[in-house]
């Protein structure tokens, strides 16, 4: 992949560019930030210009041997780290086909769309020793071509801890034009030993002209909703092409919409319905809908405070804002985020979503009349 297949990121391609002229390649790398952001397309362009064998100023050349194999993914000197399941391969090597594939039909992926490829059961998947005994392997033979060798280890936060420990030394003192290039989207789950052993590179969200102008182009949607996705995907690639295909944003507008007219009206047993509703959903659909929310109430906030001057809605939302908008103001903006941002996270933890949302709807309805 060359940089101009990366969308946005502009600052961090001259700095890829940078480090590689002044030949000062740090041996162990971390790219910090979503897969929506574009960490592997990022650290797959940095190595085919690392390998260039005709750097051009901005990029690789995209012609010579060298950039012709890294964009098939088989180049000798890089090799690939990723977690699997466990009982069905311990190590990346029997799964390099399927990576292959998925990484040239769109490197912009996640963990789950990873797992749902190579397991139908979807378990978890981990980075365990057994792969961490096959990067040491790799790396500690002689590069084919005599330049540099490189491992890229995707979602490395999942090596679970005998994984990290076996590779500490390695990431420390790696043999001569030796790159290990670590990506994470949460450097929480690390070890701090691995942590303080490398480079960090936080990759940020997608500019906002960047991702609209991806998105105009590759998916057939109307502007005014493209602007709701965008604003609410906050730069993440896969966030607004789940949002796309799934079509949600009207759905979860008509049940956000439901909500706040139920709760401003104080109809209880319309509350207990809509609770009831809502959590007969999946658990994915509700920390959705309490994504959308938190989003309306941002919006709101523009819009009291800015007009529509840079609120990102689609037009039915901006509608509702209207006349919804004057409910949400510094009496209650915090108590609002604050009860939503709690029920999204006691959703990943399995809370009984009845009682959550039953709770949520009597919060709404004081916090509403607080405005």
């Amino acid at each position: 992949m060359q940089f101009k297949g990366v969308i946005g990121q502009t600052r961090l391609k001259q700095h890829l560019i940078d480090e590689v002229n002044s030949n000062k390649v740090s041996h162990a790398q971390m790219f910090l930030g979503k897969m929506g952001h574009g960490a592997l397309p990022l650290a797959l362009a940095f190595v085919q210009y690392l390998f260039c064998e005709d750097k051009q100023p901005t990029d690789s050349c995209g012609t010579c041997s060298s950039c012709r194999r890294i964009e098939k993914l088989e180049h000798p000197d890089l090799h690939f780290s990723y977690p699997t399941v466990q009982t069905i391969s311990k190590s990346s090597s029997p799964l390099i086909k399927q990576w292959r594939e998925q990484v040239m039909q769109q490197p912009y992926f996640s963990l789950n769309h990873w797992l749902k490829i190579i397991d139908e059961k979807e378990r978890k998947p981990i980075i365990s020793v057994h792969e961490s005994q096959e990067i040491i392997k790799k790396l500690t033979l002689k590069s084919f071509d005599g330049g540099y060798k490189v491992m890229v280890i995707w979602m490395s936060e999942e090596m679970n801890t005998q994984a990290s420990n076996k590779l500490l030394k390695l990431i420390e003192e790696p043999a001569p034009k030796t790159l290990i290039i670590l990506l994470a989207e949460s450097q929480d789950k690390i070890l701090q030993t691995i942590l303080s052993r490398t480079q960090i590179m936080r990759v940020p969200g997608l500019e906002w002209d960047d991702l609209t102008n991806h998105l105009s182009t590759q998916r057939n949607v109307g502007a005014d909703i493209l602007e709701s996705i965008a604003g609410r995907a906050e730069g993440d690639l896969i966030e607004a092409i789940e949002l796309i295909s799934q079509d949600e944003e009207n759905e979860n507008h008509i049940v956000f919409m439901q909500l706040m007219r139920v709760c401003y009206k104080k109809n209880v047993l319309d509350m207990i319905k809509w609770a009831e509703d809502i959590s007969a959903t999946s658990n994915e659909n509700q920390k959705k809908f309490l994504q959308y929310a938190l989003h309306m109430f941002r919006q709101s906030l523009l819009r009291n405070y800015t007009g529509d001057v840079i609120t990102r809605v689609s037009e039915d939302e901006d509608a509702f804002l209207k006349n919804f908008a004057q409910f949400i103001t510094g009496n209650n903006i915090l108590s609002m985020s604050e009860s939503f941002s709690e029920s999204y996270y006691h959703i990943e933890r399995n809370a009984n979503s009845k009682i959550l949302f039953t709770n949520l709807c009597f919060k709404v309805m004081r916090f509403i009349h607080e405005a």
